[in-house]
C-alpha cells in the first residue's frame, strides 16, 4: 500500500475513504476532531476533502456541530424536517411546475414537500388533481380545482398514501401531466426513493402520463436512496439549478 511521507497514512484517497467508513460503522457518529485523532498522519485539509467527497457520493452526512455519520439510504426524514429545508428553492420549483399545467387538464401530484407546494398552487386552477399526498385533506373552502385523494396505506412520516389499494386505482387512471417527488437523482442510478411501495406507485403514474416531471432541488443530485424508480429517460426534471451530467441524460427545466 502506498503511503504519505508519514508511515501508516494511506496515500490513495479510496483507501482513506474506506478507513473513514469502517470507523463510522463502529459508532453512530464522530466529531471531525475525533476522526482526525484516529488518523493523526492525515492533515485536516485532506481529511475535510475526503469527507466532502464522501458526502457528495452520499456515503456520509454532515451534522450540526462538526460531526459526521454514515448516510442511511433507508431513512426518510419527516415532512416537517424537510419542509424547513431549502424552502425558497422548493417554492420556485413549484411555481415553475404550475406554469406547465393548462386549464382543464387532469394531473397527478405526488407526495413530498415540493409537491405539496405545487398542490397549494394548483388548487386555484380549473383542473382535476389526483393525488396521494395526505396534505390535500387539509384544504378547506371553495377550490377552483377538483381534487381526488387516492386512499391507501398512510405513512405519517411522509404524509403519503401508497400500497396495493393505491396501485390498483392508479393502474386505471391516465393523466395529462404527472409531478413526481423523489429523494435522489443520479445520471447513472436514475431517480430513487427510500421505500419500495413509493417506487412502484411512481412507476405506475409515469407509465400512465402523457408528460411526467420530476421535482428535485439540486441537493438531491448525485446522492442515493434505497430503491430505484427508473432510469433517466422519458421525463423532465424541474429544479432550481441545472446539472451538466444529468442534463446530458434527460430534459431539465430550471426555475
Amino acid at each position: 500500500m502506498k503511503t504519505d511521507e508519514k508511515e501508516g497514512t494511506p496515500k490513495i484517497p479510496y483507501e482513506r475513504h474506506e478507513l473513514i467508513l469502517n470507523k463510522l460503522k463502529e459508532v453512530d457518529l464522530l466529531k471531525i476532531d475525533e476522526l482526525a485523532a484516529f488518523m493523526p498522519d492525515v492533515s485536516m485539509s485532506t481529511l475535510r476533502r475526503d469527507l466532502k467527497e464522501l458526502e457528495k457520493r452520499g456515503s456520509i452526512e454532515y451534522l450540526t456541530g462538526g460531526a459526521v455519520k454514515l448516510h442511511s439510504a433507508a431513512h426518510e426524514a419527516s415532512v416537517f424536517e424537510k419542509g424547513a429545508q431549502r424552502s425558497s428553492e422548493k417554492d420556485l420549483i413549484a411555481r415553475c411546475a404550475a406554469a406547465e399545467v393548462e386549464d382543464g387538464e387532469t394531473v397527478y401530484v405526488d407526495s413530498g414537500t415540493t409537491a405539496t407546494a405545487l398542490l397549494s398552487l394548483l388548487v386555484d386552477k380549473p383542473v382535476t388533481i389526483y393525488t396521494t399526498n395526505g396534505y390535500a385533506c387539509r384544504f378547506t373552502g371553495e377550490l377552483a380545482a377538483k381534487v381526488v385523494v387516492i386512499g391507501g396505506d398512510f405513512n405519517p412520516v411522509t404524509c403519503s398514501l401508497a400500497g396495493p389499494m393505491v396501485e390498483s386505482a392508479l393502474r386505471e387512471l391516465y393523466f395529462d401531466r404527472a409531478f413526481i417527488g423523489v429523494n435522489a437523482v443520479d445520471e447513472d442510478r436514475g431517480i430513487m426513493t427510500p421505500g419500495y411501495p413509493e417506487a412502484i406507485k411512481k412507476r405506475i403514474v409515469m407509465q400512465n402520463s402523457q408528460a411526467s416531471y420530476v421535482l428535485a432541488d439540486s441537493s438531491k443530485f448525485h446522492v442515493f436512496s434505497n430503491v430505484k424508480v427508473c432510469d433517466l429517460e422519458g421525463f423532465t426534471v424541474i429544479s432550481d439549478k441545472r446539472d451538466a451530467k444529468i442534463g446530458e441524460r434527460v430534459k431539465m427545466i430550471t426555475a
